[in-house]
């Protein structure tokens, strides 16, 4: 092979596999790994080589040669340049089967587990407009197509309102329509981005931390409540007019928010949100349950998957009403609440303090009382004496983020000793690692990946253990 790999082109590649991480797989003829992205099993393709490994090639696609028979045509003008929903081209039975062959590599090859059957992965219902909170970035030079001049762009389309292009933090591509969300979702933000144009209010340069309008989010429910939070680098003439203009062209909004965040980034959990017009928070609901959402609350994107989850979680922790629950990592303890009328008495952990005071609002507004909720690090709030105090768990409920559970915690539950564990997660390779470590007391006895994010490579899977006898 050539010295140059950025001059290396591989062809007549046949795509074999979805890979990790979205990617493909092929072989070359001396049997080198090849990931590509953006390719589908059946293809044949000559591939650019644009990283080289000691064992695998990185490419991507130069020419296909011949199309799997397999391949859809992309339903989004932006796709391969915004970098979500990459598995457009995939048949959504061979997204969900790429994503249960994910599972399975993962906890056998990571976490080296003796599994059960795995049970079949439960699909969304919804493939399109699917989410129920988008975030959009203001940019005041937004990304060049490849069929574009720009010598030849006039000065007012060179902004953007749109995602982040994945690798460039300081470039965001302006969308036309995105299909993740219902309406009113895109007319909201092409309305604002005319808006803020019209009426030369400056787009947010995100390099040099200049210009006025930064960001906005879009909330929706199930039922049809609309928030809308849109985020200004300072105060400015005009605000409370395209607030009002906003609130006058789109009355479905029943939540307007603004912000004022003059910091180097976009977060927003430190901030005072301004609640403009409409109510305080929208609300969704699960199973009779109702559950609050302000502007900083967090909720599954995906509710009705959600819904799918959650009861998968609850029927593996077998419940009969007697049972001491210990919901670890609960967030706004929506699994909690949903289990709380099956066991005698559920504690929450979670570190962020704003999504503790969300549960505890909801178990007032549900009429819960048996659920009791304590904010801060699970390492350092997890102790011996807390569960001497509130008693030791019979079921545990564990749901962290994406880098797992922190090995203290793991050493806590051990000695704990629930008899049962119901792990959900949101990262599978992580979920493997923390399995291994719980390997010497529990069996596991059940797994069940749920889809939440239909076209991407994101898997959610539930494990069921059980102390060893």
């Amino acid at each position: 092979m050539a010295r140059h790999k950025l001059d290396l082109v591989l062809p007549n590649i046949e795509i074999t596999a979805v890979a990790a991480e979205g990617k493909c797989v092929a072989h070359t003829p001396e049997g080198q790994v090849v990931f590509v992205e953006y390719a589908v099993p059946g293809d044949v393709v000559d591939v650019r080589v644009i990283k080289k490994k000691k064992n695998f090639i990185e490419g991507r696609i130069e020419r296909i040669v011949k199309p799997s028979e397999h391949r859809l045509k992309p339903f989004c003008k932006h796709f391969g340049i915004c970098g979500g929903c990459k598995w457009q081209l995939l048949p959504y039975e061979m997204q969900l089967q790429a994503k249960q062959d994910q599972v399975f590599d993962q906890l056998s090859r990571i976490g080296h587990l003796e599994l059960p059957e795995i049970s079949p992965i439960i699909g969304s219902d919804k493939t399109e407009y699917y989410r129920n909170k988008l975030e959009f970035s203001a940019s005041d030079k937004r990304w060049i197509l490849s069929d574009e001049d720009p010598s030849q762009i006039p000065e007012d389309q060179r902004q953007g309102l749109g995602f982040h292009v994945s690798k460039f933090f300081d470039k965001v591509l302006d969308i036309e329509k995105c299909y993740l969300q219902e309406e009113p979702s895109n007319s909201i933000r092409l309305f604002i981005k005319d808006y803020a144009l019209s009426h030369g209010i400056p787009f947010y340069n995100l390099r040099e931390n200049t210009g006025i309008f930064r960001n906005m989010f879009v909330r929706t429910t199930e039922d049809g409540q609309v928030m809308l939070i849109i985020c200004f680098a300072s105060h400015f003439d005009g605000l409370e007019t395209m607030l009002d203009a906003i609130a006058e062209k789109f009355p479905q909004i029943t939540s307007l928010y603004y912000i004022i965040n003059p910091k180097l980034n976009d977060s927003i959990s430190d901030l005072e949100c301004f609640l403009y017009k409409g109510d305080e928070a929208i609300y969704e609901t699960m199973e009779g349950l109702r559950f609050k959402i302000g502007p900083k609350s967090f909720y599954q994107t995906n509710a009705p998957q959600a819904y799918k989850l959650y009861s998968v979680a609850r029927n593996f922790a077998s419940l009969t009403g007697s049972e001491v629950v210990y919901d670890l990592y609960t967030g706004t303890g929506t699994i909690a609440q949903f289990v709380s009328s099956k066991a005698s008495k559920v504690i929450g952990v979670e570190y962020v303090p704003e999504a503790i005071e969300d549960a505890k609002t909801n178990t007032r507004l549900n009429g819960i009382n048996n659920c009791e909720f304590f904010a801060g690090d699970m390492k350092d709030i997890l102790t011996a004496d807390f569960i001497k105090h509130h008693g030791r768990p019979d079921v545990m409920i564990v749901d962290p983020p994406r880098a797992g559970m922190h090995p203290d915690v793991v050493k806590t539950i051990m000695d704990a000793g629930p008899e049962t564990i119901v792990y959900v997660s949101c990262n599978p390779a992580s979920q493997a690692r923390d399995l291994e470590l719980l390997s010497p007391l529990y069996k596991i006895v059940a797994v069940q990946p749920v889809d939440m994010f239909p076209h991407t490579h994101h898997v959610e899977n539930v494990c069921k253990l059980e102390l060893k006898k």
